[in-house]
């Protein structure tokens, strides 16, 4: 038979999400799982949207509003944007990939730090682009390595701040220096799904700021704080002639109804948003106590998740708390063989989260 797949595909290792709740009840036969490995939202889903999308069931034998307007109207007036510097995409997983398809010829280069989110290099790939990974510094985003290797081929920059799977952020000076050194002819992607859990850390810089750079693209998501990861909805920030090409090449009709109006609503739910927060940075300085009382290395989070090293191999923790009840990340996918990642949970988690390692570092 005359070979059908490209290439580039069959050289692609697909992504591993965490596992589902109800395929680990299944399969170990337990009744009550906690899942702190996707970093969703423990509080659940902003009442706001619940109520909204109650609203809107009746609708859906309607197509949706395949120009998403409401979704970017509300979007452009929270950030004082035009509405169409904005972009809606299924996740922000989209984005991601139509900033690929729409800017990345095959013979040209995207560059990203390694560790770091995952997709930048699976789009890249099945558009058969060239991924540069550029190592993190001490967990750090390494600019001026980043920088450094970029060449004629260059096309992309994909940065996630704050990092995933690290935690870790690049601080407003050193993004500025980085944005005014790189030629306009070289798009720099701001991945900023946990951008939220970072906005009181005086630190962390206002992207929005660089909108009037046309090589600029913000992207965010409601998945995380906004509690909408089963919705799928994302959004990207940028020059009006960015988004105007990658509309071009993103699929009418890309986001349901539900997650339209959900997203609206969410914006709305500022009680919400806050005791997420909250929420979290409680949960955080949990954590961090208990594992300096356990003598454990974490990487200091500025997202609801923490990176943790519990000095022996991550695959053999996950499959203890596994079977323990409770789904965590083994980092052996990113090459970090005894780390682990965490989610940060509702406090009785995060609790019986500590109990369960415990018992597996004490050798119980």
């Amino acid at each position: 038979m005359k070979k059908l797949t490209r290439d580039n595909i069959d050289n692609i290792k697909p992504y591993e999400p965490g596992k589902p709740i109800d395929d680990v009840k299944r399969e170990l036969g337990l009744s009550e799982i906690i899942k702190l490995a996707s970093n969703e939202n423990p509080l659940g889903v902003s009442p706001l949207a619940l109520k909204a999308m109650e609203k809107s069931l009746a609708d859906v034998y309607r197509y949706p509003d395949g120009n998403n307007y409401c979704l970017r109207r509300k979007l452009a007036q929270r950030f004082k944007v035009d509405i169409d510097n904005i972009i809606i995409g299924n996740g922000s997983n989209e984005i991601i990939e139509l900033s690929v398809k729409t800017f990345l010829y095959e013979h040209e280069q995207v560059i990203t730090s390694s560790p770091d989110f995952l997709i930048f290099k699976l789009a890249t790939l099945q558009e058969a682009g060239k991924v540069i990974e550029v190592p993190l510094d001490n967990f750090y985003c390494n600019l001026d390595k980043i920088y450094e290797a970029i060449n004629e081929k260059t096309k992309i920059i994909f940065l996630s701040n704050p990092n995933n799977p690290v935690g870790t952020y690049i601080e407003e000076g050193k993004l500025k220096n980085f944005i005014d050194k790189v030629s306009e002819d070289v798009i720099i992607f701001l991945d900023e799904a946990y951008c939220e859990f970072a906005k009181n850390i005086s630190e962390y810089p206002k992207s929005l700021k660089y909108l009037s750079k046309p090589n600029i693209i913000i992207c965010r998501t409601f998945s995380k704080a906004y509690g909408l990861s089963g919705l799928r909805l994302g959004y990207g920030i940028a020059n009006k002639s960015l988004i105007q090409a990658m509309n071009k090449a993103r699929q009418p009709f890309n986001v349901n109804m539900l997650a339209q109006v959900a997203g609206e609503a969410a914006l709305d739910d500022d009680d919400f948003l806050n005791k997420t927060i909250e929420t979290t940075e409680a949960g955080k300085i949990y954590i961090y106590n208990e594992l300096n009382e356990l003598g454990l290395d974490y990487v200091p989070s500025a997202t609801n998740f923490i990176l943790i090293n519990v000095k022996r191999d991550a695959d053999e923790v996950f499959k203890r708390l596994l079977k323990m009840g409770i789904i965590i990340r083994s980092m052996n996918a990113y090459k970090l063989n005894n780390w682990i990642r965490v989610t940060i949970g509702t406090q009785e988690e995060n609790r019986t989260f500590i109990d369960s390692l415990r018992k597996i570092i004490k050798g119980d």
